[in-house]
């Protein structure tokens, strides 16, 4: 498949918007929806390791309890004083790990840019990891149709720019910080798609 190949783009963006989905509190509706279960059908056209991780991450969120992922999840993203991996890109790519600083409003011109609006009931800030995947989502979705090369540019501002640049580190602490093996899978996971997506943009 090539990088133009609608079907493969499909599934890439698919596979982006599973991720995204596994960065919101953990419920039993991602096992009873079968998130884990699309999300490898997705893989399965992205590329064999994506399938086999989509796997890994099933498995891993069926053989822990919901207790033990909403205390990891609280721990990692939300605290209560200091989570172990704060989902946001102004934290990573700021001079002092703070949250909402000008790489918050970068991203948020970028998102106006390309049409892209925040779910009303979105709670979060505009450059949570979820969001950014999101974004990366609606870009790769429009792959094959009329709006395909604004969204490659727009594709290689937030890869090069924004998520690209951080999605290293914070995956990194998720992985560190985890006590559940869902989260270390979960970084590791979209650590490789998002570097990924990052060489392809680079090369398109």
């Amino acid at each position: 498949m090539t990088e133009n190949d609608p079907i493969q783009a499909a599934a890439r963006a698919d596979f982006c918007r599973f991720l995204a989905a596994c960065y919101y509190e953990p419920a039993p509706e991602f096992a009873q929806e079968k998130l884990f279960d699309s999300m490898a059908a997705a893989g399965e056209l992205v590329g064999v390791e994506f399938d086999a991780g989509a796997r890994r991450l099933g498995m891993a969120f069926a053989a822990e309890g919901m207790e033990g992922l909403l205390i990891d999840y609280t721990r990692l993203f939300l605290g209560p004083v200091d989570a172990r991996a704060k989902p946001y890109g102004s934290v990573w790519l700021g001079p002092d790990a703070l949250a909402m600083q000008d790489s918050t409003m970068a991203v948020v011109a970028l998102y106006e840019e390309g049409g892209f609006e925040l779910a009303e009931d979105f709670r979060d800030l505009p450059d949570h990891v979820a969001a950014e995947l999101e974004f990366l989502y609606l870009l790769l979705f429009r792959e094959g149709r009329a709006s395909a090369d604004d969204a490659l540019v727009l594709r290689k501002r937030l890869l090069g720019e924004h998520l690209g640049r951080w999605i290293g580190p914070f995956t990194d602490a998720v992985r560190a910080g985890a006590q559940c093996g869902f989260y270390r899978e979960l970084g590791a996971l979209t650590n490789r798609f998002v570097a990924m997506e990052a060489r392809r943009a680079a090369l398109a």
